[in-house]
Order: C-alpha cells, then structure tokens, then sequence
C-alpha cells in the first residue's frame, strides 16, 4: 500500500541533475524531474527517490505563469507515477490519464505528459 511506504525527495539545481542524470540515464543534461524506484519487493522497503531540478520548477512556473509551489507539486506527481511503474514513454495513455486525474482533482495546472506533448 503506498500510504505505508516511504519515498526519499531530492531537490537539486541543475548542475546537479544535469550530473545525476548524466550518472544513471547517460544523458549529459538537465532535466526537470527523475525517479529511482526500488525493487526489493517488500512492502516494508521505500518505494525509492524522486530528483527534482528547483532551477527547472521555478522557470518552467515564470513561462507557464503558475507558482513554483504548483510546479513542484506538478513534478512530484509525475514522478511518482514513474515510481508506481507508470511510463508515458512506453505506455498507451494510462500515465497521461492518471496524471491529468489527480491535476484536476487538485485543482492543479495543466500536467506535465500534456504541456510537453503540445509543444
């Protein structure tokens, strides 16, 4: 049950999650949010970290003029559906619709998966 488990939050500059990144993905950027799930498959063990890029929060709020509080909260959701094992990358649309329910449950603004399928 996810209420019972714990989830570590790292919040980083982009140096840093350019260096992350590049560490465990390859990838020699930044970015906006990573996860790291666990997989020891005890309900006791932490379900794993989220990384997120406070440079990266609080530009992208300026240009999508929400807050960099909703931006977070924003990042977070997305990563921890990554956590859950969701994956936009690979999946039919159920992380989109599960991220776009919880927004709009929340009252938040628009989700991630759609801001960066509309660019």
């Amino acid at each position: 049950m996810l209420s019972d488990r714990e989830i570590e939050l790292l919040i980083c500059d982009n140096d840093t999650m350019r260096d992350i990144n590049r560490d465990h993905r390859g990838i020699d950027r930044h970015t906006d949010v990573l996860s790291f799930p666990l997989d020891g498959g005890f309900d006791s063990m932490p379900l794993g970290s989220i990384v997120i890029s406070s440079d990266y929060a609080i530009s992208r709020s300026c240009e999508f003029s929400h807050t960099p509080q909703e931006e977070f909260v924003l990042l977070y959701i997305h990563g921890l559906l990554h956590l859950l094992g969701y994956d936009h990358e690979v999946d039919s649309g159920e992380m989109r619709a599960e991220e776009e329910r919880i927004i709009e449950a929340y009252g938040l603004p628009t989700s991630l998966i759609v801001r960066t399928t509309n660019q």
